[in-house]
């Protein structure tokens, strides 16, 4: 697949539909198949995850944090996220 700086180019979104227009084009033209999620124009769940440093989260079927990694790269602990899912995967 090739990441063609040029033609993926999307506008700074101002109202939210324009936020949804770029995820769907990103999708496309990516070919991302997993379910994707778009924040609202506050930015409020980048904020209540803490996006930035990069950070892992498991999030349970009942939508519930089940693990929350610290802050990465070097808090990154894939044994425990690992353990993690799988409590998650018994439920």
């Amino acid at each position: 697949m090739k990441n063609d700086p040029v033609s993926n180019e999307t506008q700074e979104p101002k109202e939210y539909d324009d936020r949804l227009g770029n995820a769907s084009t990103c999708v496309e033209t990516l070919g991302i198949e997993i379910p994707c999620l778009i924040d609202d124009m506050k930015n409020s769940t980048d904020g209540a995850y803490s996006g930035w440093p990069d950070r892992l989260f498991v999030v349970d079927v009942d939508g519930k944090i089940a693990f929350r990694g610290e802050p990465g790269p070097r808090g990154f602990d894939p044994k425990a996220m690992e353990k993690a899912l799988k409590e998650v995967l018994k439920k």
